[in-house]
């Protein structure tokens, strides 16, 4: 990526700008039964041979159910604005409704109150992945009451956590729960149907409507919605992988935002699903139209496309870039997708304040150093240039008003299992040892600076 860090005269972030990094409960806590919890879909998917890479789960995590103090000392170290968290519902309410797990409720509060002893903004997310096994055994997000499953579990969050929580986020990434966990079974339930997937979709967004409205009679601050984007290029100028490419756009970057946005299914859904398709009613798009404070953009990638009509439903299929420039998970880096996506959802939807909830690279991470230094340099110049990207994005007048990495720890990565690394920290698998990666400290420095260390070169000085 080649872009001028001085451009337009901008050297650094707008003032009160935040500064966080992100995880998921599942993804990190650890002990997912404990204390009177219930059991979620991820703990049952990873119990499932076959399943999770290595046959791993997410028992242990990065313990930080029991070594969350000690986590946010290290927040406190990176000098973070924000931490953006998940509630794990079935650690709440054990059957999905209903009964409330006060203990649940008591290790949430204690992790909010630790937060702002150190001077640390939460930021919540009702629903990143776990639904409980005992909704999923009910229909899960097929069944039309779970809007109202979620709204009812929405509000016991806003009594029990609203008075010290200002930012909350209802769904995270919606499109993965239903492509990998409905379509290609690739993620907890592990469906693998067609005609699931828009109905699905269509009640995730039912849901997300429904706790919004819920807050507005409780909640007195923020609320949104997080989705992961993913601008879209053709592999060529034919005709067909224009088309491909138009069609994979819809079905991943407007299927879950037109609804919220504009209060319609976007143009394109039923030539992706043919006859799976269900026109739903009016009123469910009311209910999915509240307004909200803001949005979180979720972003790693692009994608190019061709067209294939062996890839359902969306006849289209990504094509492998050449080059170096990749992820462990395979994914290009292309920093400059990020400004695109950024000014498309200005262009598209308006002015609506933005978020990059979730942002960073997994790389290989080198052995440590005789003096126990991990130098990820991969890393640091991926935040360096996607960083870059978000302030190119803010100078062509998007409103950006913060930022967090993916992700603070090392941690379960889904289907990945321990395979793939994200963190800023290094966490030892045998002993749970956190240390900083160079990552951590160019991020550091970063947040010391609000973003003026970005114009002082490559960043390798940390990272080499």
């Amino acid at each position: 990526m080649t872009m001028n860090p001085t451009a337009g005269g901008a050297t650094s972030f707008p003032e009160k700008f935040l500064w966080g990094a992100a995880t998921s409960a599942y993804q990190i806590e650890g002990s997912p039964l404990a204390d009177g919890a219930g059991m979620n879909i991820w703990h049952r998917f990873s119990h499932t041979p076959g399943r999770v890479k290595g046959g791993d789960t997410g028992d242990l995590a990065c313990d930080h159910y029991r070594r969350f103090a000690e986590d946010v000392e290290w927040m406190a170290r990176l000098g973070l604005d924000s931490y953006r968290f998940s509630l794990a519902w079935a650690r709440i309410l054990p059957e999905g409704l209903g009964r409330v797990n006060a203990k649940g409720i008591d290790f949430y509060s204690r992790l909010v109150d630790q937060l702002l002893t150190r001077g640390i903004e939460p930021c919540v997310t009702l629903f990143h992945w776990d639904l409980p096994v005992a909704l999923d055994d009910r229909g899960g997000w097929l069944n039309p009451d779970i809007a109202h499953w979620f709204a009812d579990y929405a509000e016991v969050c806003f009594r029990a956590l609203g008075d010290r929580v200002p930012m909350w986020a209802t769904l995270n990434e919606p499109w993965v729960v239903v492509d990998g966990g409905y379509l290609y079974g690739v993620n907890a339930p592990g469906h693998r149907n067609l005609y699931e997937a828009p109905i699905a979709a269509h009640h995730l967004m039912r849901a997300h409507g429904a706790a919004v409205q819920r807050y507005r009679g409780i909640g007195k601050q923020k609320i949104g919605l997080v989705v992961n984007l993913e601008p879209k290029d053709a592999a060529s100028e034919s005709a067909e992988d224009l088309a491909a490419t138009t069609r994979a756009d819809v079905y991943m970057n407007q299927q879950y935002l037109d609804p919220p946005m504009l209060g319609r299914a976007p143009d394109g859904m039923r030539e992706i699903y043919g006859d799976a398709w269900v026109e739903f009613p009016a009123e469910d798009f009311a209910l999915i139209r509240q307004p909200i404070d803001f949005l979180g953009i979720n972003y790693y990638t692009r994608s190019i496309m061709k067209h294939d009509d062996a890839t359902w439903p969306m006849r289209a299929a990504k094509v492998r870039t050449e080059g170096p420039g990749h992820m462990q998970t395979g994914w290009e880096v292309h920093a400059e997708s990020l400004t695109r996506a950024l000014c498309w959802v200005k262009e598209r939807y308006g002015d609506i304040p933005l978020y990059i909830t979730e942002n960073g690279g997994a790389f290989d991470d080198p052995s440590p150093t005789a003096d126990g230094r991990i130098d990820d340099a991969q890393r640091v110049s991926y935040y360096r240039e996607h960083l870059l990207a978000t302030l190119e994005a803010i100078r062509r007048g998007v409103d950006v008003r913060g930022y967090f990495a993916w992700s603070l720890l090392d941690n379960f990565e889904w289907a990945s299992g321990y395979a793939i690394t994200f963190g800023l920290l290094h966490v030892d698998p045998a002993t749970q040892a956190r240390t900083m990666k160079a990552s951590a400290e160019y991020y550091r420095e970063v947040i010391r600076t609000n973003g003026a260390v970005l114009a002082d070169g490559s960043g390798a000085v940390f990272g080499s």
